[in-house]
């Protein structure tokens, strides 16, 4: 894959800056190298894994595990692992390829995987001393070891760094003592590392360790929990009773474990964020084929509008969700390429870009996994009293998409990371947010023109993604001008905002997509694009109609109230309004014609 020099964006700045569709990298981009990497790891999965679902929902712990050893003779658990320790050294938007095509048959494989890749690897990868990463990455990248990440305790969830757990070093200072209770571990039944943070006496900040799992340290593990999905996913608590870990074992410094944390989730949620989108395909494909055999009243189900309005919605919001994800991916290498060439070394300047995009990460995780929620509930519906039916795939995935709104810091809390984040930024200089602000305030009244760059396909949506900005912008500003550092206590304000947020980001990467290949392929090759980015668009007009009424109507009284809704009210308008029923219909048409999720 071939970058553009000096071709990157800040994080954060699509909000008050254009990006050209040129400027952006779609799953059409995937290089030969990609292709042959998707479809290696596809082959895998419907021959290893799909058809042998079933043992998922029976708590097959062996089995999950078994799957993961040979995932790691594929290489595909060192992806993001350097050369040097025995991975395969890809770029970022491989690994999310891979994270991609291996997380959509089984959520208890997704989690495996995930875990074990991202919060059991990656951190040691990133912030571990030469030492440590010939020691346990060289093993954690092939697969003779798996990793475990143990951050959450009884009272420290969301708040992360009100740990308990405590490290205290020996008399002799050779070593920590490690005690204290961790809850949800993912892969604790058969992790043979654990990172494990601690505080270590009254410091502020808790600390991170590497912890080898051995029987005779004062290791031990509660039963397997009891979920709603993930059924084989290993889950459970670790206790540690006076663990002893070397000084040469901690991970990076004193006090660093929160800085350790939030960046390994950052990663965890774009990560979780493209985890969600062949599960999306998938189901979908299930719902169509179902939806084409099933025949009531002399007629397929899928041939009556209230079946194509469902799968519209599925298609539309994979696809969407496949123009963000990926958007994003590039970005992130491109800002890693960026900091290479300032002369950072390649874990610096992995942690900086994908630090630098954290609010991008934030968005995406909270609009992918609740569109992948929204899917598979819309496949159970369609399939009736089939999909509610455990012997049949749809029920499960139900069941194991409903943890993703909770993984990597849940979807309240990413909504509102994602604002402050921002704002935040502004406040640092980082972004021209607060000049942006103010020109949006200037100009908030005026119609917005239909400028040269903004006629022909998709001009009424580019016109309503410039309004969406704007309004994002103004009321953020006044929103942050009335509450000063005491926004954060708003929260139901800041999640209003976040879903403006999050519709924008995923508007206009849909918007981008598509433009780029209708001027590559052709306008006729990419019909249903199109169609799908407007429906898309409709879509989120009305979401940000109804969130921005609502932060209005709470933020400002009187006379500012009604200005500001009668702005909302106009810059939301069409100038032409497309038939959105025709449109649905015109999406669900390809996908009952091609029997699969076909873009």
């Amino acid at each position: 894959m071939e970058l553009k020099k000096d071709n990157w964006i800040k994080g954060g700045s699509f909000i008050i800056e254009d990006q050209t569709p040129e400027d952006v990298f779609t799953p059409e981009d995937f290089s030969e190298e990609q292709r042959m990497m998707k479809e290696a790891v596809q082959e895998f999965i419907d021959r290893e894994v799909w058809p042998k679902k079933d043992r998922f929902e029976k708590k097959d712990y062996a089995f999950t595990e078994e799957l993961m050893r040979k995932i790691g003779d594929l290489g595909f658990l060192g992806v993001t692992v350097p050369e040097a320790y025995g991975g395969l050294e890809m770029d970022f938007v491989s690994t999310m390829l891979v994270c991609d095509y291996i997380s959509g048959a089984s959520g208890s494989l997704s989690t495996a995987f995930g875990a074990h890749t991202g919060i059991g690897t990656l951190p040691i990868t990133l912030y571990g001393t030469e030492e440590q990463k010939q020691k346990y990455v060289t093993k954690l990248a092939t697969g003779e070891w798996f990793g475990s990440y143990c951050l959450t305790e009884p009272g420290a969830g969301s708040d992360a760094n009100s740990g308990k757990t405590k490290a205290v070093l020996s008399e002799d200072g050779t070593h920590y003592s490690i005690t204290g209770q961790k809850m949800w571990i993912s892969n604790a039944g058969f992790a043979n590392v654990f990172i494990v943070f601690a505080r270590i006496e009254d410091d502020k900040n808790i600390t991170g360790f590497i912890i080898p799992n051995t029987t005779d340290n004062g290791i031990t593990l509660g039963e397997e929990e009891n979920k709603l999905g993930i059924h084989s996913s290993s889950t459970r608590q670790v206790f540690f009773n006076e663990t002893k870990v070397p000084l040469e074992d901690m991970l990076a410094g004193r006090g660093e474990g929160f800085k350790i944390a939030m960046n390994a989730l950052n990663v965890g949620r774009i990560k979780l964020g493209v985890a969600c989108l062949d599960a999306q395909r998938r189901i979908t494909t299930a719902a169509v084929q179902y939806a084409n055999e099933r025949i009531q009243f002399k007629t397929p189900i899928a041939q009556f509008g209230a079946i194509k309005e469902k799968l519209a919605q599925m298609a539309t919001s994979c696809y969407a969700g496949e123009s963000t994800c990926y958007r994003a991916a590039y970005d992130v290498e491109k800002r890693i390429q960026s900091f290479i060439a300032e002369g950072f070394s390649h874990q610096e300047a992995e942690l900086k870009g994908v630090e630098d995009f954290a609010i991008e990460c934030s968005l995406l995780k909270v609009g992918a996994s609740e569109d992948i929620q929204n899917t598979a509930d819309h496949g159970i519906q369609i399939m009736g009293g089939m999909g509610f039916s455990a012997d049949m795939p749809m029920e499960s995935a139900w069941r194991d998409s409903r943890i993703g709104r909770i993984y990597e810091g849940t979807n309240e809390i990413n909504r509102m990371l994602s604002v402050g984040m921002l704002l935040k930024k502004g406040m640092k200089g980082q972004l021209d947010l607060m000049p942006a602000v103010m020109k949006a305030a200037a100009t908030i009244n005026e119609d917005t023109p239909n400028p040269t760059d903004k006629e022909g396909v998709l001009a009424e949506e580019r016109r309503l993604l410039s309004n969406f900005k704007q309004l994002f912008v103004v009321l953020t500003g006044n929103a942050a001008q009335k509450y000063g550092t005491k926004l954060e206590s708003h929260q139901q304000i800041l999640l209003g905002l976040a879903d403006l947020f999050i519709e924008i980001y995923f508007s206009e990467s849909t918007i981008l997509r598509t433009l780029k290949n209708c001027t590559r392929m052709g306008e006729e090759s990419q019909t249903s694009q199109i169609t799908m980015t407007k429906a898309y668009l409709y879509e989120a007009s009305d979401i940000i109609a109804k969130k921005g009424k609502e932060v209005i109507v709470n933020m400002a009284k009187g006379e500012e109230q009604k200005q500001l809704l009668d702005v909302l009210h106009k810059k939301l308008k069409y100038k032409d309004y497309p038939d959105i029923i025709e449109l649905k219909t015109q999406i669900a048409d390809k996908i009952i014609e091609e029997n699969n999720y076909c873009f």
